[in-house]
């Protein structure tokens, strides 16, 4: 009996030390594949935002972020929607068929309504921000470039011989009422003209 008793302790130290061993190892790997997780801060970076034009004048441009990257929203005026097709034939890719956009805004305007340009505001030549640059003599207006020089329509169309190889970057949209836009998800957007 003295060596059946033995046995009985052992397997019930061993199964004892196996369970505490495993609620060890459980403990030690929730933390762990918890922390594989996106953060808060994370997930919110790569959510879409929602930018108010009730206010946006004609002519006027807002910048908001998404993805960490500076997305403008332009309104534009009939002398710049009316600028487009006068510099079609000096664009290196005017139906923007190379270019990052949605398929709502496979059109001259690179819109869902041509009075909106919404563009992520960053040249796809080294990825710095071009500014404004407004009409003068026969420039007919758009953005340039700062770092090299790449010009930009008021579509953000790249002109013809630039460093910039496509057109800037159409985000997904869409536009929540006549004064909101949510931009990062397009689901159900559609061309207006």
């Amino acid at each position: 009996m003295n060596g059946q008793m033995v046995d009985n302790e052992r397997r019930t130290l061993i199964l004892a030390t196996s369970a505490v061993g495993g609620a060890g190892v459980v403990a030690m790997a929730v933390p762990f594949v918890g922390s594989l997780a996106p953060s808060e801060k994370a997930k919110a970076a790569g959510a879409p935002v929602e930018a108010d034009i009730g206010k946006l004048k004609e002519g006027e441009k807002m910048i908001v972020k998404w993805r960490g990257k500076p997305v403008w929203i332009l309104r534009r005026t009939k002398e710049m929607l009316a600028s487009l097709e006068t510099v079609k034939d000096l664009l290196a890719d005017p139906e923007s068929e190379k270019s990052v956009q949605p398929t709502y805004a496979k059109n001259a305007a690179r819109a869902q309504k041509d009075e909106y340009l919404v563009v992520v505001g960053i040249c796809t030549h080294l990825g710095c921000s071009p500014s404004d640059r407004p009409a003068d003599g026969n420039w007919k207006g758009g953005f340039l470039c700062p770092c090299h020089g790449s010009q930009f329509d008021f579509a953000g169309r790249v002109f013809k011989s630039q460093p910039a190889p496509t057109n800037l970057e159409i985000p997904p949209y869409k536009f929540l009422s006549d004064t909101r836009i949510l931009i990062g998800d397009d689901s159900g957007a559609s061309r207006e003209a």
